[in-house]
């Protein structure tokens, strides 16, 4: 499977322009050392609320970067970093099941809580709101979505996008958000399709069930399943991207960023 678009589609890659933003990549500081991260933000501001962007499994690439673009194009502070550098280079990888066996099964949670924890702490060293928290993740970074906003009491809102809710990429992943979800410490909008073969919809309802019983965050937060969706519906770059159901998710997520933040 290709990640890339396939050969003759219409390219429905969206390119966010960089005037008016700061923007780039950085060596970002954290527990063992040093990993690439991405930055973008509103030139010449301060102050400015953060949100943290979570990789889909292929890395930081374009997309992502993109991402970042856009919520600093809407006021933010967005940064994301290559959270699993230290096990290897997506980008050498053609066939998911590789990449996953090979390097994404071998992330632990531990490690990427600490690596979003020093994003936290770059941004505040800058000069950004760091009060004002919140993260948003794609595919494998949706989950962590899930999992960042049940870790780090500083976070006020996250928007996971069609992350898995009751299984992880491997046996390192000891927990999964519907292990955490009721005890979220922030409002979650969860954005999924309906016909995602790798989230079953019996997933979806259980983890409805797990945030109406929890506490106060949990039953503030939301999720939306987009009928005819499959998975990756936000990916531009891919045959999966579906363009009116992520632009209705986008501005759902702007809107929950905007009360929550």
């Amino acid at each position: 499977m290709s990640f890339s678009s396939t050969t003759g589609q219409a390219d429905t890659t969206i390119h966010t322009p960089v005037d008016g933003l700061e923007q780039g990549e950085f060596d970002l500081m954290t527990f063992d050392g040093t990993i690439k991260a991405y930055y973008a933000a509103p030139a010449g501001r301060i102050n400015v609320p953060v949100i943290l962007v979570v990789q889909e499994i292929f890395g930081v690439h374009e997309h992502i970067r993109d991402v970042c673009r856009r919520f600093a194009k809407e006021g933010y502070l967005a940064v994301s970093a290559e959270l699993y550098q230290r096990q290897g280079d997506p980008s050498q990888y053609t066939e998911i099941p590789e990449l996953v066996a090979n390097i994404v099964s071998k992330v632990p949670d531990e490690q990427v809580m600490a690596d979003l924890d020093a994003c936290v702490r770059w941004a505040a060293a800058r000069g950004a709101n760091v009060a004002h928290l919140g993260v948003t993740g794609f595919c494998w970074g949706g989950r962590l979505t899930w999992m960042y906003a049940a870790y780090n009491p500083a976070c006020k809102a996250a928007v996971a996008w069609y992350g898995k809710l009751a299984t992880g990429h491997g046996p390192l992943q000891k927990q999964n958000p519907v292990d955490v979800g009721g005890s979220v410490h922030a409002p979650v909008l969860g954005l999924y399709g309906g016909q995602d073969a790798s989230i079953p919809q019996e997933d979806v309802r259980r983890m409805e069930g797990v945030l109406a019983q929890g506490n106060e965050a949990a039953k503030a937060s939301k999720i939306v399943v987009y009928p005819q969706a499959g998975h990756a519906f936000f990916a531009d770059y891919r045959p999966s991207y579906r363009a009116d159901d992520a632009k209705d998710g986008w501005g759902k997520a702007l809107e929950w960023f905007r009360t929550y933040l």
